[in-house]
């Protein structure tokens, strides 16, 4: 028995599929036997009709953040699951910065049991470079492996010791890891909260210049070229990083990159009103810098574009701008808003789609990501012509703190679907 989805658009950006068919779902394994064509035999016991709708792989979201699992918080593993799959994201990728940090394989384990008994998208964590992510003491590299941990990241913590960050390359480049590095020059960056800038001197906030993050990227490469590990850059926010990031892959290096939505559509000067739902890390830049990652999105420099999802609460956000907890919440409204910039023709839908699906999967070394047949059954259906208006009252994630409040937007998910079962419905 099985699972019909009848008369969608398909979209699978990895065999570049695009029509009208149907897909055909084996239950008990939860992947598709056909697309397209009917296997012999199959029997369906149930039916969507996905008529006027686009159905594309799940979402794959390369970082947000869930808060803890087991928690009460409103802004826990309950609630920001449910908020994944009302964005249609199906896997997604957990940073190591959670209570207690993920340094080791016990702490991997149960993140990625209580996803898994929860039922919702499938968490892939990122493992610790060093213990606690204090950049001194590297983890057990092996063992997170084991453990499923897809990648090794020091999340926002920089390694100010390039001899320790050195050694943890050569470390990862044997077990053949990859490395997620948010570039960020400690010294540099300073107190800053903004980007440094005309807006930044007349609001009187301390300022973090774009040389923070290319210094830090500057130094990342020269380690790759010494080590050979294979490193993302992850949420660039300066066009000169993406300039020297695709200098680097034309060289044959082994790095990819990836932008958060937010800093595609916003710029520093949205923070005038001293809008603490534009305070994130790294800042709101310019709108060169704008422009720069626009670019590089698409001609596959950034190869990803992720929620980088941090839900806070309203408190956190009622403060002054350089006391305000940075962070977006934005899983439920990240395809819509990067539908957005197809509408702005910034890229085409089937570029989007990819850079939410099969290349961030890639990047993370899993299957997902893709429409064929024997893959996990994992969909996300949308109205590429529904029109809405976000309202953070509205929203299923525990954090309501969105700088797009109000926003006009074009395309809403309709259904969710994880392997073969419906885990969300308009």
């Amino acid at each position: 028995m099985g699972l019909v989805i009848n008369n969608g658009r398909v979209i699978d950006p990895s065999s570049e599929l695009d029509k009208r068919c149907n897909l055909y779902i084996d239950e008990l394994s939860g992947r598709f036997v056909g697309v397209g064509r009917k296997p012999t035999g199959f029997k369906a016991s149930q039916t969507i009709d996905a008529d006027g709708l686009v159905v594309c792989p799940g979402l794959v979201d390369l970082r947000a953040h869930l808060g803890l699992p087991h928690t009460t918080n409103k802004a826990g593993f309950e609630n920001e699951t449910l908020a994944a799959v009302a964005g249609g994201v199906t896997t997604l990728c957990l940073p190591p910065d959670t209570h207690p940090v993920i340094d080791n394989a016990a702490m991997a384990l149960m993140v990625q049991e209580h996803a898994q008994a929860l039922g919702r998208c499938r968490i892939h964590p990122l493992g610790a470079l060093t213990v606690n992510l204090d950049g001194e003491q590297i983890t057990e590299f092996a063992t997170l492996a084991q453990a499923g941990c897809v990648g090794l990241s020091n999340a926002h913590r920089t390694i100010k010791n390039t001899l320790v960050l050195r050694r943890a390359f050569q470390y990862a480049h044997t077990f053949g890891l990859t490395v997620f590095i948010n570039p960020q020059d400690p010294w540099l960056r300073g107190n800053g909260v903004m980007h440094e800038g005309e807006t930044s001197t007349r609001l009187g906030l301390p300022a973090i210049p774009d040389a923070a993050e290319t210094v830090d990227v500057a130094r990342i490469l020269s380690l790759i070229e010494t080590t050979g590990a294979r490193v993302h850059f992850s949420q660039l926010s300066s066009a000169r990083s993406v300039d020297m990031i695709s200098d680097a892959r034309l060289d044959g290096l082994p790095v990819t990159a990836d932008v958060a939505i937010h800093h595609l559509h916003l710029i520093d000067q949205d923070i005038n009103l001293l809008n603490t739902h534009c305070h994130v890390l790294p800042p709101l830049r310019d709108q060169r810098d704008r422009e720069g990652l626009r670019k590089g999105l698409s001609q596959g420099t950034l190869g990803a574009i992720c929620s980088d999802h941090q839900p806070v609460g309203s408190d956190a956000k009622l403060t002054p701008f350089a006391s305000s907890a940075p962070g977006i919440s934005s899983l439920e409204h990240l395809l819509p808003l990067v539908l957005k910039l197809v509408e702005e023709g910034v890229i085409d839908l089937h570029t989007a789609l990819s850079r939410l699906t099969i290349e961030p999967a890639q990047m993370l070394g899993i299957e997902d990501g893709r429409i064929s047949t024997g893959t996990l059954a994992d969909l996300c259906l949308f109205d590429m012509d529904a029109e809405w208006t976000l309202d953070p009252s509205g929203m299923v994630s525990g954090g309501q703190n969105t700088p797009f409040s109000g926003w006009p937007l074009r395309g809403r998910v309709t259904r969710t679907v994880i392997s073969g079962e419906s885990v969300f419905q308009l």
